[in-house]
């Protein structure tokens, strides 16, 4: 799943580990969505989206593939 995670986490200042403490994960794991390696769970998404007050649709993407 395509994200724009890091954009929005670069708008507003904030190191990987700052996110992370504020919605309660690692470093690693902002890191591995950043990077596209770990797709968040749904109450994730619904942390991060919360943080930047938008939508998740307006952080995550997804890949449907030709569906």
């Amino acid at each position: 799943m395509r994200n724009d995670l890091r954009a929005h986490r670069d708008r507003e200042g904030l190191s990987q580990a700052d996110l992370a403490a504020a919605v309660g994960v690692s470093r690693q794991t902002i890191n591995s969505i950043e990077r596209e390696r770990y797709d968040p769970s749904l109450e994730l998404a619904f942390k991060l989206a919360a943080r930047f007050e938008c939508r998740i649709e307006d952080l995550f993407h997804p890949d449907f593939g030709d569906a």
